[in-house]
């Protein structure tokens, strides 16, 4: 038995249900949410040991979930999903999810994974970062706000996943290729001017200088880097 908290986010409530029965048999909290939006509401209140996450829901694709989740916590991520091309499977092991489990799947299976990945995850590794500050920026995570001298900065969905993949490893070279992949995904890889684009406009929105940054730097002819 355990008392570990769980965070179930699917939209197919017969599928929460079944997994919610069979967590809780084995003593496991379960908190249920169908969106996204819930489910990252509900990892900050709650801070839970484990995310079992479907990557088909309402408010958008799994994998970005596991992108904005990965930039603010380490609580492993379990993917439940239909979804059985190889290529899906990477693709969301990439963004940072820690195992995969198609569907259909026994119960036996599915707890089997659940007491893997709790038992490699130490008591606190859970707690997610709630802001994140630098200059005169403030980003806060759980409302998704970025601010500037306390006022307001707006900033496209692919802007902020930029932004948070480079937050993820602050004084760290990033590749092209791991930007490219960490924002748009794998079939985007090799497209090192989407990224000069985004870099470009984090500078002209965050930076007090653009044209001489003191945080998003390049590393010419290799990514970039995120200085603190």
């Amino acid at each position: 038995m355990s008392d570990a908290v769980i965070l179930l986010i699917e939209d197919e409530v017969q599928i929460r249900r079944l997994v919610r029965a069979a967590l809780e048999r084995e003593g496991y909290r379960v908190l249920e949410s169908g969106s996204q939006a819930q489910g990252m509401q509900l990892l900050h209140e709650a801070v839970p040991q484990l995310v079992i996450l479907d990557l088909g829901l309402p408010d958008g694709d799994g994998v970005g979930f596991i992108r904005e989740l990965r930039a603010q916590s380490q609580a492993p991520v379990l993917v439940l999903s239909a979804r059985s091309a190889e290529g899906e499977k990477i693709h969301a092991l990439d963004a940072g999810a820690d195992d995969y489990l198609t569907k259909p799947f026994s119960n036996g299976e599915l707890l089997a994974r659940v007491r893997a990945q709790l038992r490699r995850n130490p008591e606190n590794s859970a707690q997610p970062q709630l802001q994140f500050r630098f200059g005169k920026i403030e980003v806060d995570f759980a409302r998704r706000l970025v601010t500037r001298s306390g006022i307001p900065v707006h900033l496209t969905p692919i802007e902020y996943r930029l932004l948070l993949a480079m937050l993820a490893d602050p004084g760290k070279v990033l590749t092209y290729r791991h930007l490219l992949r960490a924002v748009w995904g794998s079939a985007h890889s090799e497209s090192n001017h989407y990224l000069r684009i985004y870099v470009s406009h984090l500078r002209q929105k965050l930076e007090d200088d653009p044209a001489q940054p003191e945080h998003f730097l390049t590393e010419t002819g290799i990514g970039y880097r995120f200085q603190i």
